[in-house]
């Protein structure tokens, strides 16, 4: 298992996981449907955003991606596994490999909107919620976290 950079022609893939990702926490068909172009990782954001893959046995499992917002701060933009790997400690690998390479880039500040379902998993790590906005969705809320490095 290691982390490599995503190529541009890896943004199918991507894509699958991501949508497979988040049925995974229940969602509806039409419900992801509506998202289709929020889940879309698209060749064009691999080419301007730093973009890593979770490879195991030479097949992409698992992808985190992040962006520069200003001086010592990130914002992870996406960090998603298949289903099949949830809960076996590839999520934890994942971050591990996305803050040590923070630590190295002299990152001060971690920001991210959690998945709801996710939270906890964010907690666990050291994220801490400093908010949330309501989603498409009435009544759903997705906490704004941050991790000072």
């Amino acid at each position: 298992m290691n982390i490599q950079k995503a190529k541009t022609e890896d943004h199918i893939r991507l894509t699958e996981i991501t949508k497979k990702s988040k049925a995974y926490w229940g969602y509806s068909e039409e419900q992801l449907e509506k998202w289709s172009n929020n889940l879309t990782v698209t060749a064009d954001y691999i080419q301007t955003n730093p973009v890593f893959n979770l490879v195991d046995e030479n097949q992409i499992i698992g992808y985190y991606s992040y962006l520069k917002k200003e001086d010592n701060q990130v914002k992870l933009d996406n960090l998603f596994i298949l289903p099949e790997y949830i809960g076996k400690g590839f999520g934890s690998f994942l971050m591990n490999d996305f803050l040590e390479r923070m630590r190295n880039e002299k990152c001060q500040k971690i920001i991210l909107d959690s998945e709801p379902n996710a939270e906890q998993f964010y907690q666990k790590i050291g994220f801490v919620k400093i908010g949330e906005f309501e989603t498409s969705i009435k009544n759903r809320f997705m906490p704004i976290m941050e991790m000072n490095l």
